[in-house]
């Protein structure tokens, strides 16, 4: 589907502006190609790479007397080809929400240049945690982790995983390697540029290794958690800039940021330190997708609580700030209103206007006879 922005302008062919400007339409000729390649023969094996979700399993399931075939799925390289598709769609969803939802709401706002700019990453962001709290939840209920907790541990490694956790993970991915290039596509400032890349490489870091060391389930419930809070708190931002007196959302969100942190620590030390250490399979084998030795399961407990720990700075941080600019506007106003009755005073006797006031009565000239 091609997005094209309205402007006055022309820049010239292949040029940054226009890049910028028709960087929807770009993407979505690309991938309208590898669909195309579906069509022929020649093409639609290396298309298919792109477009569908690779290394399937079927495994024979006794229902009773009867025998069913349940499809599975496991990772592997080719699971790069099709990140990339969808992070060709992650770019074309992202100009849509952007152009016909953000756009048209931010010209009845009528937001600074710093609001406008926040209002657009919190509108951004909170389309995709609600998506992925949503379909989150819902594999989570379907496969039964959340009614049985001891399947975050239990038969590791969870090499086969249902069709619909692993196009979450694709999903995923291809979600926050878009966000790469949108940097360039969004015109951001230099200076924000490097604290995006932090927040984009931990998402990365954490999704790739959940799914590729095989902790799929354990990753799947820390996110639809985080993303869950992400959702308030961004929620929460644009209902400020609507109405900045409603900061009501702010204080649920600084509860549930920190119980998140805690339960984030408490699951992963319990599936990671307790749950994979005592389980029957040790060893590594990278054939059999097992990688539950000593050194990966500190690893992980080392990377989770580092970025629980950086979490928690940059949230502490923020309320600081936050309390500091609302200490100065309660000054501020306690000083404005302490000169307002000081001026009051000045211009009244005992707390009535003088005869000199603007307010005073006129003294009525008597008429001559």
């Amino acid at each position: 589907m091609g997005i094209r922005k309205k402007s006055t302008k022309n820049p010239p062919v292949l040029s940054h502006e226009f890049i910028i400007q028709n960087h929807a339409d770009i993407v979505s000729c690309v991938a309208m190609l590898f669909l195309l390649g579906l069509m022929f023969e020649i093409t639609s094996k290396i298309a298919v790479l792109f477009i569908t979700v690779q290394y399937n399993v079927t495994v024979t399931a006794n229902e009773g007397s009867e025998e069913t075939a349940v499809n599975y799925f496991h990772n592997g390289l080719k699971d790069v080809a099709t990140i990339f598709f969808y992070m060709l769609v992650a770019i074309i969803m992202h100009a849509i929400i952007q152009e016909y939802v953000l756009d048209k709401i931010n010209r009845k706002m009528h937001l600074s240049k710093t609001k406008h700019s926040k209002f657009n990453e919190s509108g951004q962001l909170s389309a995709f945690y609600l998506f992925s709290c949503v379909w989150g939840a819902s594999i989570l209920f379907s496969e039964n982790i959340l009614s049985n907790p001891v399947s975050l541990w239990e038969g590791y490694p969870h090499t086969l995983m249902p069709f619909q956790l692993k196009f979450y993970y694709i999903c995923q991915l291809g979600y926050w390697l878009h966000a790469v290039p949108e940097l360039y596509f969004q015109k951001i400032k230099k200076e924000d540029i490097p604290r995006q890349l932090v927040y984009i490489s931990l998402y990365l870091v954490h999704i790739a290794g959940a799914y590729i060391l095989n902790l799929n389930r354990l990753g799947l419930v820390l996110l639809v958690l985080h993303y869950f809070v992400e959702l308030l708190f961004h929620v929460s931002r644009i209902i400020y800039f609507s109405n900045e007196e409603r900061q009501a959302g702010f204080s649920a969100w600084a509860v549930l940021f920190v119980l998140a942190r805690l339960l984030t620590l408490s699951l992963s030390v319990l599936t990671v330190g307790f749950g994979l250490a005592g389980a029957e399979q040790q060893g590594l084998n990278l054939s059999e997708g097992n990688f539950n030795v000593l050194f990966v399961r500190v690893t992980v407990l080392a990377a989770i609580c580092t970025s629980q720990a950086f979490m928690m700075w940059k949230f502490i941080n923020f309320q600081l700030r936050r309390w500091r600019e609302h200490a100065q506007t309660t000054t501020s106003k306690k000083k404005s209103s302490s000169t307002k009755g000081k001026s009051r005073k000045a211009n009244g006797v005992n707390g009535s206007v003088s005869a000199n006031g603007a307010d005073s009565p006129r003294v009525k000239k008597e008429k001559s006879s």
